[in-house]
């Protein structure tokens, strides 16, 4: 067990981040929610999970969001414009963004399960 909670950054209506929240309550892991549409998103945040994660693997391109994009906003996309787009709209961020201590995982698949302890 982890000394400290578990961070989950996320949307409320994101059934990943519902669907993360319940199995840490139900194995009784301590973690706190954090909405990006009602709690905010630091750019220290972003900036700090863009550093540990990568601007790719955190960019959701697969979202209706990313889809509602003019192809000018989609093009020639590096860090920093990535960075401006998803403080922009925080949906565009791949949810949930675990931070266990210093670490980050980002998504809820097998890899990030066994990360949690579940």
């Amino acid at each position: 067990m982890m000394n400290a909670a578990i961070k989950i950054h996320g949307l409320k209506k994101c059934d990943t981040c519902r669907k993360a929240v319940k199995d840490l309550a139900a194995a009784d892991i301590a973690h706190q929610f954090f909405d990006f549409r009602k709690d905010g998103l630091a750019e220290s945040d972003l900036k700090k999970w863009v550093a540990s994660a990568g601007w790719q693997v955190l960019l959701n391109t697969r979202g209706t969001t990313w889809r509602g994009l003019s192809e000018a906003k989609k093009a020639d996309m590096g860090e920093s414009k990535a960075t401006a787009l998803m403080l922009e709209h925080p949906a565009l961020i791949k949810r949930p963004v675990f931070e266990i201590d210093e670490k980050i995982a980002i998504g809820y698949k097998d890899e990030q399960k066994i990360a949690l302890g579940l």
